[in-house]
């Protein structure tokens, strides 16, 4: 039910995904005869489940307003499905706050974790996305936090890029080790430090650098992390009004744009957030895959995909792994010190 499309967008993309990968099965949860009404145009979706909801979450509700109604309304049968097992995995385009909220309190953190973390997939001129986080579930971090995030975002790297060892950076103002808070200098030190862990830690990176291909997982506290982000996002849409209108200035411009197409379409492709849609709640126990509001179908099965990669590569049992791991680590060279 969330969105700015709400069922329709929602479960056009389901079916998508449904034709991408046969193999899913889908639990819709809303109100009954707006998810029937919709389904009637998707077969591929008769076989899908229907948990109805009363009610559904506002877009600007608060979470705290939103915890109270969570039995009562789609998103928070959503999450309670994943918790009782009734789904490997939840999607939703709604109220990001509010799902944060609900998702934490009904999953809880795994062991070892001590916030969540808010991660995406970004486009790189590598040779393919990369991931960052936090992008805005904590504003405010501590080096435990950071460390975490950088095990987290290196075990979603390897479960949805395939990377057997992800190069992890902090995102900081400078690359020398003199530079940025005591936190980010401390994280620094404890990740050089974990050789041993499925990761690449290649020490800072600056703002300017995290698109060039040069990372795979770049780690912030939320505050840093949501600015970059819709920094990233503005000029995605700067360059492409920009071409846009200089190739409508003119009929020369406009015969330039016939030439030039299949460069310029490339572009907009890379540029689309639809084609990069879908981030994860990291550290819970359990996947809730937050979707953009404003994404159309192909960005809902995007999506849908990420949530269907991170449970066939069980990603909660390989952060897990990971910080116990890394846990184990830090006790053996305190000993030794």
């Amino acid at each position: 039910m969330g969105g700015d499309g709400g069922p329709s967008v929602m479960l056009a993309g389901a079916a998508l995904a449904k034709a991408q990968w046969p193999e899913l099965e889908f639990v819709l949860v809303g109100q009954r005869d707006a998810i029937e009404r919709e389904r009637a145009t998707h077969p591929a979706l008769a076989s899908a489940t229907i948990i109805e909801a009363e009610d559904v979450i506002g877009g600007d509700e608060k979470p705290t307003q939103a915890i109270r109604r969570a039995k009562t309304t789609s998103m928070g049968l959503v999450v309670n499905a994943v918790k009782t097992g009734a789904a490997a995995a939840g999607v939703s385009a709604g109220n990001t706050g509010a799902l944060m909220a609900m998702s934490k309190l009904a999953l809880r953190t795994l062991p070892g974790i001590d916030r969540p973390a808010l991660a995406a997939l970004l486009p790189s001129l590598g040779d393919s996305d990369h991931v960052m986080l936090d992008l805005g579930a904590n504003t405010e971090c501590d080096t435990r936090n950071l460390v975490e995030f950088a095990v987290m975002g290196a075990a979603y790297a390897r479960s949805a890029l395939g990377l057997e060892r992800p190069r992890v950076h902090l995102l900081n103002i400078g690359t020398e080790d003199m530079k940025g808070t005591d936190e980010i200098r401390d994280a620094a030190t404890l990740l050089r430090g974990a050789n041993d862990l499925p990761m690449a830690f290649g020490g800072f990176i600056e703002a300017d650098k995290i698109s060039r291909g040069d990372t795979d997982v770049v780690v912030t506290d939320g505050f840093s992390g949501n600015i970059a982000l819709k920094s990233i996002e503005g000029a995605a849409r700067f360059v492409t009004d920009l071409l846009r209108r200089a190739f409508t200035s003119s009929i020369r411009s406009k015969v330039g744009f016939l030439v030039s197409r299949p460069a310029t379409e490339l572009l907009r492709h890379h540029l689309d957030p639809n084609n990069h849609n879908g981030a994860v709640f990291l550290g819970l126990n359990g996947i809730i895959v937050k979707s953009h509001g404003s994404a159309n179908a192909k960005g809902i099965a995007n999506a849908i995909g990420v949530a269907a990669k991170l449970v066939a590569n069980d990603l909660t049992h390989r952060i897990t792994e990971d910080l116990d791991h890394f846990a184990g680590h830090r006790t053996l060279t305190m000993s030794a010190a």
